[in-house]
């Protein structure tokens, strides 16, 4: 059975420190290199979201990685974590995450069908 924050067949969005993470932990450019080599692991953290949001290029970069392998992440069923720093915060329909004193929309990256779970501490989104 999947713990809190660790939903296979989903992206976990969740707050550092606040759920368990996976060993295996991966910087965003390395989770980019695992979707475009279709080799994602079947229980991974990615780290580095909101440094990824700061760069901006890097942030759409992984969207479209992302959108690329959203078939075959489906199909693959693995669990992936996002692990970010800041916190989640609503913004109408959709969530922005504050990072460094800006908020980012997390819909730019992970669609419209954000989820929040629990506390507010995690958020999901289908592949």
């Amino acid at each position: 059975m999947a713990g809190p924050g660790q939903i296979p067949g989903r992206y976990n969005l969740v707050i550092e420190g606040k759920y368990d993470t996976f060993d295996h932990q991966i910087p965003v450019e390395g989770f980019i290199r695992h979707l475009e080599d279709d080799d994602v692991p079947d229980k991974v953290s990615v780290i580095g979201l909101g440094e990824a949001f700061e760069d901006g290029e890097l942030a759409t970069e992984l969207a479209r990685a992302m959108d690329r392998r959203a078939n075959d992440l489906e199909y693959q069923s693995p669990t992936i974590q996002f692990v970010v720093e800041g916190s989640f915060h609503r913004q109408g329909k959709t969530f922005d995450l504050r990072y460094e004193d800006e908020l980012y929309s997390l819909q730019e990256v992970f669609g419209p069908q954000l989820e929040r779970r629990e506390q507010g501490d995690w958020i999901t989104s289908p592949f």
